[in-house]
């Protein structure tokens, strides 16, 4: 009876989901807004140079927000579901790949820092910083320099969470500019650079965990 109301629950959805795509095929409307342009003419308030990131992080900031809560609520669940205690066994070392992987690494974390620098003004930002940092994990894991992940320690859990927490708090102390996430045109540069910078280090954090607390070698049964 359960399996039946949520199968039939996801097919309603999935049917609103699909009506939702297609009015403005029947209504024969325009299936998006082109906002460059209002974009253009308030670029000089963002505190940034690149439109993409003036988006995620000024214009529709909230929404960017409620991104990574979403990506920290899929760890949570992860962590709720519980790991088995015995997915981190040792992997075969092998000395040729782990030493190109300590060699590696370095490298992403430089140009994890690069992308966060460049995203003001260029292609780049912390989700691509993230990104390379989680990359540089999983690579130090899959050459048996980094144990996979069990439960998540306090400094851990600061980390998982303080990108989070930093774009929370931000948007909670511009409150009363009349509008979340609404910043003073003369601190908006340095407001989403600290955003940024905080989720930088959450994003990687998070992304590596959801690969590092599933961990199992090849070998394991599923």
């Amino acid at each position: 009876m359960k399996r039946f109301v949520v199968g039939l629950g996801a097919l309603a959805f999935a049917a609103l989901l699909i009506g939702a795509l297609l009015e403005p095929l029947m209504a024969n409307t325009p299936g998006g807004v082109d906002l460059r342009v209002a974009v253009a003419a308030h670029m000089t308030a963002s505190g940034v140079d690149h439109p993409v990131t003036a988006v995620l992080l000024n214009f529709r900031g909230y929404d960017t927000l409620l991104e990574i809560a979403v990506l920290l609520l899929a760890l949570i669940v992860i962590l709720a579901i519980g790991i088995d205690p015995e997915c981190d066994r040792p992997r075969a070392a092998n000395p040729v790949l782990q030493a190109m992987a300590r060699l590696a690494a370095p490298l992403m974390v430089v140009v994890a820092v690069y992308l966060l620098w460049a995203g003001a003004f260029r292609p780049g930002g912390a989700f691509q910083a993230g990104a390379v940092l989680a990359a540089a994990a999983v690579l130090l894991h899959l050459t048996g320099l980094l144990p996979s992940w069990q439960l998540p320690g306090l400094k851990l859990r600061w980390g998982l969470t303080a990108g989070f927490l930093i774009f929370l708090a931000v948007a909670a102390a511009l409150i009363p500019q009349g509008a979340l996430l609404q910043y003073p045109p003369a601190q908006a540069g340095k407001l989403i650079l600290l955003i940024e910078a905080g989720l930088t280090v959450s994003l990687g954090l998070i992304l590596a965990g959801l690969f590092l607390f599933l961990s199992r070698d090849p070998g394991d049964d599923a």
